[in-house]
């Protein structure tokens, strides 16, 4: 267990680290920030309790942290993202706030466009909005800290009660020890690490290299419809006219549509 709970949750954590400030501050915010929220909403609105090893958590606390965890991250991220320093991958232990750091920046961090549903069309009076794809990112982050990762504090009550003690400790009065406050983390940073692998990081890729790949590796027929779908997807992200996708069509014919 403390293997499972130290060193290997550990590792996650510094590796998200080394993949930017960005990926260990706010997933770490948004858990505390989400208690924060789940205790104000709780003693507000709570009346329905939610779990029985924690009697004094209840459904309105648990929902309204959550809303509330998801407008923070978004207001977070626009903060953090102006800073070299959080979004710059940490090349070494030395680099700190006033290194200057410098990076090629994930596309991520950068603005895109993206296409408005059409029941808010009316209300924005636009088709396309333009702005990072890290807001989704933190959206999601936001609610793994709100719906999932409360879970471990969950168990960490469980356990407190099948040994009959109240809290971990007595460090912070009131809280439950210093432990109380890192039972989610651990959770938080293993999925913050699986989550940056799967969906942001890009694994070195470069345009050289997969040009490269798409050279040698795809027949001529292929090649011709990653050409079709490439030109397809940047006209729906309004980065080149319509014309040209159909221009392109025109010419290769209706198989690769």
């Amino acid at each position: 267990m403390a293997l499972l709970l130290v060193v290997i949750q550990g590792n996650f954590i510094v590796s998200n680290i080394f993949s930017g400030i960005f990926w260990f501050f706010v997933p770490a915010a948004l858990v505390i920030t989400n208690d924060i929220f789940a205790y104000l909403c709780g003693i507000t609105f709570g009346r329905t309790p939610l779990i029985k090893i924690s009697p004094k958590k209840t459904v309105e606390g648990f929902v309204g942290a959550w809303i509330c965890t998801i407008f923070m991250a978004i207001i977070l991220c626009h903060f953090l993202i102006r800073f070299n320093y959080f979004i710059c991958p940490m090349k070494d232990l030395g680099t700190n706030a006033w290194s200057n750091a410098t990076c090629t920046l994930n596309p991520a961090f950068l603005p895109s466009a993206h296409r408005v549903p059409s029941f808010l069309q009316p209300l924005l009076n636009t088709d396309r909005v333009s702005f990072p794809t890290i807001h989704f990112h933190v959206a999601v982050l936001a609610t793994f800290a709100s719906l999932i990762a409360p879970f471990g504090g969950f168990f960490a009550s469980g356990l407190k009660r099948s040994f009959q003690v109240k809290d971990f400790g007595n460090t912070i009065p009131g809280h439950g020890g210093i432990v109380d406050r890192f039972d989610c983390q651990f959770v938080m940073g293993f999925f913050s690490y699986l989550y940056y692998d799967t969906f942001v990081a890009t694994h070195g890729v470069t345009m050289g290299s997969v040009l490269q790949s798409a050279i040698l590796n795809l027949e001529p027929k292929d090649q011709i419809q990653l050409t079709v779908s490439l030109t397809k997807y940047l006209a729906n992200n309004g980065i080149i006219d319509e014309k040209v996708v159909n221009c392109i069509t025109s010419v290769v014919g209706d198989e690769y549509y």
